[in-house]
């Protein structure tokens, strides 16, 4: 299926290919996004993929042609760097996005697509022990349940609220979560006789939850996945139950593996990887309209295609400078807004 894939970077803003990877260009010199910027965060609008967020180093911005052209989001976040963002899968006028190091973590939302923001009330430390500056890496809204919204920091544990935000409790660590350094959360829905389960994965550990987080259970990932501690993020896979995992040595790492798993995290398969990646797996990129098409880029700038759904990978031809997200969309936009290109 064509479409447009974008790969955000820590050093050269977005590259992009709107010809199946086999050219990258980046963005021109005029958008809102230095070409040489950094982008933490890229999400694609479930309900029109023309629109893609990214969160930047100077804020939140917007694209309404699938990723050829960015303009800044007016937003109390302008001038923060903005490390996370969410779309509310049911009503599209809620968004939220998480800012952090080098700026003051905090959370905003927005109830009218983007027009107006306002902060939410969680108060989070200025500084922290294991990354100095906390940052919020991870915002996931219940797609059963959209007043369910979760963020994770790191290092700041594990929040939730019950009424799209208006109100946010703290679960760890009296919920048996034990890391407050929280990488990723997401969740699959309640199948057949298997409950909704809920996944938080922290820099050492994978915890779940069957009855909307009140318990959680988890073991050390060096225990599960042959030694490989660095857990950084699992994704669900579009269409059944199957997730994927990605762990590592340490950031950035020498040695990391892709995991998947068809028994909804009760076990995990070593995925099969064609090359071997140069760094810790960081990021996930899929869309819902090609369930086996799967992207995995590395802390270091390898990126990784499956076409089968996550069962094996093969790297690209390209190598980007250090890769912090990764989205596809479907949505065909121009080849590119400006000359300059990384062909």
């Amino acid at each position: 299926m064509k479409g447009t894939i974008l790969v955000g970077t820590a050093s050269q803003g977005f590259l992009r290919s709107v010809d199946d990877g086999a050219t990258w260009h980046r963005l021109g010199l005029k958008e809102a996004i230095e070409f040489d910027g950094v982008v933490r965060s890229v999400v694609v609008d479930p309900h029109d993929p023309k629109v893609v967020l990214a969160g930047t180093d100077s804020g939140l911005c917007i694209s309404t042609d699938g990723g050829a052209h960015f303009s800044l989001v007016d937003s109390p976040m302008n001038g923060q760097a903005v490390w996370s963002i969410a779309i509310d899968p049911a009503n599209p006028s809620y968004i939220y996005a998480g800012t952090g190091a080098p700026s003051r973590a905090a959370i905003f939302r927005s109830t009218d697509a983007g027009k107006s923001w306002q902060r939410l009330s969680p108060e989070i430390p200025e500084f922290c022990q294991g990354v100095n500056r906390p940052r919020i890496l991870t915002i996931y809204i219940d797609p059963s349940d959209t007043a369910q919204v979760w963020f994770g920091v790191e290092e700041g544990g594990l929040w939730r609220s019950g009424d799209h935000g208006a109100t946010w409790q703290r679960l760890d660590p009296e919920c048996g979560i034990t890391n407050s350094d929280i990488h990723c959360i997401s969740m699959l829905p309640a199948s057949g006789q298997q409950p909704h389960r809920i996944f938080v994965a922290t820099v050492n550990s994978v915890f779940t939850s069957t009855d909307g987080g009140k318990a959680w259970t988890g073991a050390a990932s060096k225990d599960r996945f042959e030694g490989l501690y660095y857990t950084r993020a699992v994704q669900p896979l579009a269409g059944d139950d199957a997730l994927m995992l990605a762990v590592g040595d340490g950031t950035p790492g020498t040695k990391s593996r892709l995991y998947r798993s068809t028994d909804r995290g009760d076990s995990w398969v070593p995925a099969l990887l064609h090359a071997e990646p140069n760094s810790t797996f960081w990021a996930f990129g899929l869309h819902s309209a090609d369930p086996a098409l799967v992207f995995a880029g590395t802390k270091y700038g390898d990126l990784f295609r499956s076409l089968d759904g996550g069962r094996s990978w093969f790297k690209e031809w390209r190598a980007f400078p250090e890769i912090t997200a990764v989205a596809w969309t479907p949505f065909e936009a121009p080849v590119r807004a400006h000359p300059r290109s990384i062909t």
